[in-house]
């Protein structure tokens, strides 16, 4: 596979430096990406990134991952405004673990295979240096009129805020350009990638490497980037009023996680199905097209999700993802309900409005009548209760109530807590008993 022509199919490139393809066609290549390590989660942010690593491997070069300890107790200033909070050793050791572990999913770090990935921590060389000898032997090397040219700085210090750049975030392409030098040296590494606001510290690095190289070397090391990825409303990518949507199941359930590609636009979901899966030119292109035919389908948005989701989290959570959909969207069953973990079932009836009930109430038997009408207000009185219930209008955790004399008991709770009401076919309450 041609790394360089399949991301461009894919949209997947921003900037490249002349001489790239060249090089990655000459041999295997070692190449970066850095990775922020200020979470123990990688969100779907960091995916366009990881995926540019997944098809490098797959075209037979070594993908190394740099996990910024180090710049992580930093800060980058490229296309943000404040400053980021800084970490401690244990925490930052502690995340890397973490990401190293959702990375697997994605790349080979076990193998015996020559391309095999590679995951290093960039603290783990910069704490050597002192500040003089950081000076001396790295900050010689590039001018200031160099470091001042570079847009990331430009916008800060002429920014709207007026927030101005502290000498730490100023001093931060310098330090990338350190870990690339140090890679380039270390393993042989001869390109970077990042998303399009790295372009600047990428390609500091590459000046780093010609600069510090010993005469006769060649020193010559190549930049690449990626498209910052937006939607077609102009809305940020991966955030959601919750916050960001994250690989992690325990931040962001594998429902609400389907649930987000699979709400993608049109216009979304052809753009990410080409990025964030690794379905061939072809087989997109027949998604696209069958799209194009009955767009009221959702093909391409059904398959993106499937992909993903599978990609991220396995087959299972894919199906009980699925399965879940059909409780709110479709015909489903009280079996499908019972099967629901507790953060799923809230997750498939958030906003959906719920009423607190005591838990004894429910213990003794309690009768549906008083449930609907004085417990909650689903129903407005007991005689339109009823007269509800008679027209097969309400249903308790998906069947359908019988009578308007049933008794309610504690057997009827779902994760031993919740009554699930449908009121006609699309009006849901929750009963939370505790």
């Amino acid at each position: 596979m041609n790394f360089v022509e399949e991301l461009k199919w894919r949209g997947m490139i921003h900037d490249m430096m002349p001489g790239t393809e060249e090089q990655l066609q000459k041999e295997m290549t070692t190449a970066y990406v850095g990775i922020d390590p200020t979470a123990d989660s990688l969100h779907i942010g960091h995916l366009v990134s990881v995926m540019m690593l997944k098809h490098l491997q797959v075209s037979g070069h070594r993908p190394i991952v740099l996990v910024g300890g180090a710049t992580g107790m930093i800060g980058d200033p490229s296309g943000k405004s404040d400053e980021r909070n800084l970490l401690d050793e244990a925490t930052l050791r502690h995340n890397q673990d973490c990401l190293k572990a959702q990375l697997s999913r994605f790349l080979d770090f076990d193998s015996d295979a020559e391309n095999k990935a590679l995951m290093v921590n960039n603290y783990d060389w910069m704490k050597e240096f002192s500040f003089l000898g950081f000076i001396r032997d790295i900050g010689k090397h590039i001018t200031v009129n160099y470091m001042m040219a570079k847009d990331s700085v430009k916008k800060r210090i002429n920014g709207e805020h007026n927030a101005g750049l502290s000498f730490t975030e100023f001093t931060y392409q310098l330090v990338q350009g350190t870990d690339f030098y140090h890679l380039y040296k270390t393993y042989g590494c001869k390109l970077q990638m990042g998303g399009s606001d790295q372009w600047g510290n990428i390609t500091t690095g590459t000046e780093l490497i010609r600069r510090m190289s010993k005469e006769g070397e060649e020193g010559k090391a190549f930049a690449m980037t990626c498209p910052l990825i937006t939607k077609a409303d102009g809305g940020k990518f991966g955030k959601t009023e919750s916050g960001n949507i994250w690989l992690d199941p325990k931040r962001t359930s594998p429902y609400k996680f389907y649930q987000f590609w699979l709400n993608a636009s049109d216009a979304d979901a052809e753009k990410y199905i080409k990025i964030f899966t690794l379905l061939s030119q072809e087989e997109v292109q027949n998604l696209i097209e069958e799209h194009a035919e009955a767009p009221h389908a959702r093909a391409l948005q059904k398959r993106l999700a499937k992909e993903v989701t599978v990609m991220i989290h396995g087959e299972e959570a894919y199906e009980a993802s699925v399965e879940a959909s059909q409780i709110l969207f479709g015909k489903s069953t009280m079996e499908a309900l019972k099967k629901l973990d507790e953060d799923t079932f809230l997750a498939v009836f958030e906003g959906v409005p719920k009423f607190n009930i005591s838990k004894e109430v429910i213990t003794s038997g309690v009768d549906i009548l008083e449930l609907l009408a004085v417990q909650t207000n689903i129903f407005p009185s007991k005689g339109e209760a009823r007269k509800t219930i008679k027209g097969g209008g309400v249903s308790l955790n998906k069947e359908k109530v019988a009578g308007a004399d049933e008794l309610i008991h504690k057997d009827s709770l779902l994760n031993d807590k919740y009554l699930l009401f449908q009121k006609g076919k699309k009006n849901f309450f929750v009963v939370v008993a505790q």
